[in-house]
């Protein structure tokens, strides 16, 4: 079935608002990772610095994925048609363009997205020295991706550029294993998919799909709540699942030519299965983590008030019950008086006190209001201090 001209402007269109959903979507979550960070050091939340700590590489899969939309925008037919923004460029150029765009994406873009998945699903495995706390685990997280990247990109450039030199002394070789573009309806250029380049992205795919499974199968062994083994199961599932069926349709589409409907279609539902994939991910390893974080730190300060909260009440009940007995010397004394504030003392049966001068703000319920350095007021309620080494509570402060 020959592709019509309002058929490839459909599938573009809607490409093209699916890569602007997937990168807002992105960017929030970029802006909501930046929020946290600094929330956290503002706050000195210490015990949420784990989940903050591989903020960069988050950040990393979102800034990937935004890549990967854009060249597939750029592969689109909809830029290509009489009249559109890459109609001024002549066939060579075109040509020329998706080369670039079969690099960049399945040879960059796309192997640099699931390794950082995967090295993100190693952090929560590895020891606290050498995990995420780690000083520059960011900075050495990137660069192990950038390197394990570079083999598939070298392989699937090579491909591209001795192509043409492959097909001509290999007679027999049919043109659709190392083809990149063809001419289709007036005289537009159809960027293609050439069956050793998506060959090549298929044996990686299986690689990390593999390790994916070990790795999940580790990772699930740890997790005890049913929230976290339904996010992982969703994980695996949608990276096990969507990453080789893109594949399979890109090989698919070698079947058809590039100016049937069949061929776009396949080619889209190629994009829509990975553009899924990303966006699961961005949520499962971005945006849950994130907004958890965050909820568990709004939960500890609402428990640190529910607390200071029933101390105050307590207090004061003590000190009517003392001032009702004409136990309670001192009312007009100048750290009583202050406004907002609440003091006592404890008195023995003579009446003479017997323990230290105490003072309670009411305007500063929350631990963190104490100016730093100083020591924390008595009465607070009790909290866990972060083992950095065993990442457990080992000590309680108050």
């Amino acid at each position: 079935m020959p592709l019509t001209s309002a058929a490839a402007d459909a599938l573009g269109v809607v490409t093209i608002c699916l890569v602007v959903i997937l990168s807002l979507f992105g960017l929030v979550c970029i802006a909501y990772s930046f929020y946290f960070r600094s929330r956290v050091r503002s706050q000195g939340f210490s015990q949420l610095s784990y989940f903050s700590g591989p903020w960069i590489i988050r950040i990393n899969i979102i800034l990937f994925a935004i890549w990967w939309g854009v060249g597939e925008i750029l592969r689109l037919s909809l830029l290509r048609h009489k009249g559109r923004v890459l109609d001024v460029l002549d066939y060579k150029w075109q040509e020329t363009v998706c080369k670039c765009y079969i690099v960049s994406n399945l040879g960059f873009a796309e192997p640099c997205l699931l390794l950082t998945i995967i090295f993100l699903l190693r952090a929560p495995l590895q020891k606290m020295g050498s995990g995420a706390l780690c000083h520059g685990w960011n900075g050495k997280t990137a660069l192990c991706v950038l390197l394990y990247c570079l083999p598939v990109f070298f392989l699937q450039l090579v491909i591209i550029l001795i192509g043409p030199q492959l097909r001509s002394r290999l007679k027999r070789l049919p043109h659709y294993f190392t083809i990149t573009a063809a001419h289709g309806m007036q005289n537009a250029t159809f960027c293609t998919y050439p069956l050793l380049n998506t060959i090549l992205l298929g044996v990686f795919a299986s690689a990390l799909t593999v390790y994916l499974f070990w790795l999940g199968r580790r990772i699930l062994k740890l997790v005890i709540n049913k929230g976290l083994q339904k996010r992982v199961y969703t994980l695996i599932f949608s990276v096990s699942s969507f990453l080789p069926l893109r594949v399979l349709l890109l090989g698919l589409s070698v079947l058809s030519k590039p100016e049937h409907f069949l061929f776009e279609a396949l080619a889209f539902s190629a994009f829509l299965a990975l553009s899924c994939c990303a966006g699961v991910c961005i949520c499962m390893l971005v945006y849950y983590p994130v907004a958890d974080s965050l909820a568990l730190g709004d939960l500890r300060d609402l428990e640190a008030r529910r607390h200071a909260a029933d101390e105050t009440i307590s207090l004061v009940a003590n000190q009517s019950n003392l001032e009702e007995s004409g136990m309670s010397p001192g009312r007009n004394s100048d750290a009583s008086t202050k406004r907002g504030s609440i003091s006592f003392r404890t008195y023995q049966r003579d009446g003479t006190s017997s323990g230290p001068f105490v003072e309670l703000s009411l305007f500063s319920p929350s631990r963190d209001a104490t100016p730093p350095g100083s020591p924390p007021p008595l009465g607070w309620p009790m909290r866990p201090l972060l083992d950095l080494k065993t990442g457990r509570g080992s000590e309680f402060a108050q």
